[in-house]
């Protein structure tokens, strides 16, 4: 019965994954149940596909109309008015609380609901942006292109494995959003591998000849292993901030192993 209740309402859930993760009006739309918004990491990487295609579209074709520098960051800044920078403020805030918490873990979570920016999270942002920077820069329009597309809902799939791995480092009401995410079944699963495993499926094909599969498959996988493990030891739990870090920094670690598979 359970199992039916759900399969009816995968309209919610993926319409309450759109809102939660972009700032684009699907609100206006439709209007999902309170409950969608605990499933919607399960459907994160159906988002990375938005995103991704939109920062993929603007850099590629922006190319063909403006330098190249002028279009990598037209394809920056348009994630960031689809998400509201969401997951840049995670990282920030990861970075604050992991930097400056020292080994607190009470201290770590005050720092990282705080909603100031520190030196660590500064630091960490200007990196982050010149790291994803030169590493488009380093590649041909359509090769960053390509890759950019894949790169997000792929990072989007892997991190979402922290909700599964351990359990949320705060309780419901003290959660930013006041949403604590649900742990995926096995349909659940399969349907996150699929939308993640899809497009980098569909880029390996194409790219088959020029990369190793292997490294752009599993060391992205190993960053967030390693993540988990510096979390799990902080923490013994995860949160938002902790979610949003690990996706940009396995996508990043996606796009740095893309750049040497296409050089």
């Amino acid at each position: 019965m359970q199992l039916s209740i759900d399969t009816s309402k995968w309209y919610d859930r993926i319409w309450a994954a759109l809102i939660f993760f972009t700032r684009l009006p699907f609100w206006r739309l439709h209007q999902p149940d309170k409950d969608a918004y605990k499933t919607v990491v399960e459907h994160w990487p159906l988002v990375g596909w938005l995103t991704g295609s939109a920062m993929a579209a603007v850099l590629y074709f922006g190319s063909m109309v403006f330098p190249y520098t002028i279009a990598i960051l037209l394809a920056m800044l348009i994630r960031l008015l689809m998400t509201g920078a969401l997951h840049e403020d995670g990282l920030a805030d990861f970075m604050d609380g992991f930097g400056g918490g020292g080994t607190d873990r009470q201290r770590i979570l005050d720092i990282m609901k705080d909603s100031h920016i520190g030196t660590y999270g500064v630091i960490s942002l200007i990196l982050y942006f010149a790291l994803f920077f030169s590493c488009l820069r380093a590649m041909q329009p359509l090769d960053a292109a390509l890759l950019l597309a894949v790169a997000d809902p792929y990072a989007k799939m892997v991190a979402a494995q922290l909700i599964q791995m351990m359990p949320y480092a705060r309780s419901e009401e003290t959660a930013k959003n006041r949403t604590v995410y649900r742990k995926f079944d096995i349909k659940a699963g399969i349907s996150l591998a699929v939308q993640g495993l899809m497009p980098m499926a569909l880029y390996i094909y194409i790219m088959y000849a020029r990369i190793d599969w292997q490294l752009l498959i599993f060391t992205p996988a190993l960053v967030m292993y390693f993540l988990y493990l510096l979390i799990w030891r902080r923490l013994r739990g995860y949160t938002g901030d902790c979610c949003g870090a690990t996706v940009l920094l396995v996508e990043l670690t996606t796009l740095l192993v893309g750049l040497i598979a296409v050089q």
